[in-house]
């Protein structure tokens, strides 16, 4: 079990670290769009198109690698000093019952979506503008997987630590108010 969820995990960390770097690359690029249109007064859609795609990838590229970091925002008035036993089965029902029903739900839902962007080979709106929307769109089912491959991981863990097999991650730690 442990095997499997190292290799899910691995891989959602490695994609997540590789796409973290568009972080970088947007800001670089909107400094460069602003520089360019306000020091030079030009312009470049590609520049500017980059800078969503980047953002859509990076939003949904390493949504699943947050979540193996527990990186996302959690209500935890109760989860942050509970016991080990306490946040393990929290951890099992959620991803259980909502994130990978959820996650399921956001495959399937836009596989035809998607596939006919694909058909099409879809671009953007603007002549000039980037020609790969569909490669854009192919990112939500993507995310769909990663998501509920890191909810696998999640109950996996779980499932060892309410059999005795494994300790979890320590308890998230909270930043100073």
């Amino acid at each position: 079990m442990e095997t499997v969820a190292a290799l899910i995990d691995g891989f959602n960390r490695c994609v997540g670290k590789v796409v973290s770097w568009l972080v970088l690359t947007m800001v670089l690029v909107q400094f460069g769009v602003v520089l360019a249109r306000y020091v030079f007064g030009t312009g470049d859609l590609w520049a500017q198109e980059s800078i969503v795609y980047m953002h859509g990838f990076l939003f949904m590229l390493a949504a699943a690698y947050t979540l193996s970091e527990d990186g996302h925002v959690r209500v935890d008035i109760f989860y942050r000093s509970a016991s080990l036993r306490y946040r393990a089965i929290v951890n099992l029902v959620g991803a259980l019952f909502l994130l990978i029903p959820v996650s399921i739900t956001i495959l399937i839902a836009s596989w035809n979506y998607v596939a006919s962007s694909w058909r099409i080979l879809e671009g953007s709106m603007e002549s000039s503008g980037i020609p790969g929307v569909f490669l854009l769109k192919t990112a939500i089912p993507v995310f769909g997987v990663m998501m509920a491959a890191q909810g696998v991981v999640m109950i996996l863990r779980s499932f060892m630590v309410l059999t005795g097999r494994a300790a979890a991650t320590p308890a998230p730690q909270t930043l100073p108010h």
